[in-house]
């Protein structure tokens, strides 16, 4: 077998752009595929009894490089954790199955019957779910509150309070929390904070920097980027990630290897979709608002947004992500003629896609949701330059 040293370099120092590409991963030592492999494969073997008796002892214990079973542990799926961790700035991560494990997960490791969770009121329509029914219904007790507010958060207050669950940007209206004063807050009482950071990335944001004890991603979005694999991410200290992988491990939440290598690829590229989507967003945004069929655009990067020199803090600079939502004069026609006259992007749910997509959402007073994509932002103002003459017809 040839030396592979050259190959043993440290990249945790460098650039994120260089992590997203190469940290966690190297040529394998074997075969020297470049990319990493695809690891389908239940069980792993062992020389003896005593190895294999002391790898079990070792992957109980979480340490890294143990494999036993692959729904435990997976090769390709411990190449994605380590590059997750070193992008989230955290001590150690948890690529499970979907962006509600995650979810779900980061609440039940931290929550038993008899504790209370405070969380912000404006959130995905299952993690909604998650708050109103399941966990009320495990004897935990729930507060949703205006985010945005901090005399509502201390308001809600108790004393058997563990957790402040919120979405960095909430889902649909785009509110930006202050973290690094809802962590202070709850610091001081003893509460573990726990950060969605799906519609934002840790390209420009990382939640852990700013106070965070754990942040969550639906991965399936701006991690994997195409469309084309769920994933959920989980980041924060190694103590509290040992208890995520126990919980994966016994509920079976894992993610299969090859949605693992699939968000793999996409991570590589998160930094050049990210930028381009935010550019995107920006024009769009900008575009209209100076439109007269639209009454509001929500965007954290307008200066009309409630929170944008919050955003300007937080974000890392000149990007503030590309989810749009608009509302048009009118009401639930005015929507679905605008809607339905678009040419590019799909009705469709999910976001973080390189493909735009357009998500009319008549719940929400018919807000119009947009996740920009990357394709040329002149092409898509021309689509909905042409929708709004649509409309008129």
């Amino acid at each position: 077998m040839s030396d592979m040293s050259r190959y043993n370099t440290d990249f945790s120092k460098m650039a994120f752009s260089t992590r997203a590409v190469k940290l966690g991963e190297g040529p394998d030592p074997t075969t020297h595929a470049l990319n990493t492999p695809i690891y389908e494969t239940t069980t792993y073997a062992y020389n003896n009894t005593r190895e294999y008796d002391q790898m079990i002892i070792d992957a109980m214990n979480w340490e890294p490089g143990c494999c036993i079973y692959s729904r435990t542990t997976n090769p390709t799926t411990m190449a994605m954790e380590r590059k997750v961790a070193s992008l989230e700035n955290a001590e150690d991560a948890c690529v499970i199955s979907c962006g509600m494990a995650a979810v779900s997960l980061s609440l039940l490791t931290q929550l038993n019957a008899g504790d209370h969770v405070i969380a912000n009121d404006d959130t995905f329509i299952c993690t909604d779910s998650m708050f109103n029914d399941i966990l009320p219904s495990k004897g935990i007790e729930t507060t949703r509150v205006n985010i945005l507010s901090m005399d509502a958060i201390k308001a809600a207050m108790k004393p058997n309070t563990k957790v402040i669950y919120f979405e960095a940007l909430s889902n649909p209206l785009l509110e930006l929390a202050n973290i690094p004063e809802i962590a202070e807050f709850a610091h001081a009482n003893g509460c573990k904070v726990i950060v969605d950071n799906t519609f934002v990335s840790p390209y420009i944001m990382r939640p852990l920097d700013w106070g965070a004890d754990i942040t969550i991603h639906s991965g399936t979005k701006y991690y994997v980027g195409h469309g084309d694999a769920i994933c959920g991410i989980v980041a924060g200290k190694k103590e509290d990630m040992d208890k995520i992988k126990y919980y994966n491990d016994n509920l079976g939440t894992h993610i299969s290897p090859f949605d693992a290598w699939l968000a793999l690829r996409g991570v590589r590229t998160m930094p050049l979709r990210i930028r381009k989507q935010s550019e995107n967003a920006m024009t769009i945004a900008k575009w209209l608002e100076q439109r007269p069929e639209v009454e509001f655009v929500l965007y954290p990067g307008l200066e009309s947004h409630a929170n944008h020199e919050l955003a300007k803090k937080l974000f890392d600079p000149g990007m503030f992500g590309g989810m749009v939502c608009f509302h048009l004069k009118g009401g639930y026609e005015e929507m679905c003629a605008f809607a339905d006259a678009t040419k590019i992007p799909p009705i469709a749910t999910s976001l973080g896609d390189v493909v735009t997509l357009i998500y009319p959402k008549k719940p929400y007073n018919n807000l119009i949701r947009l996740s920009c994509g990357i394709e040329d932002v002149n092409d898509l103002i021309a689509d909905f330059e042409q929708a709004f003459e649509a409309m008129k017809k």
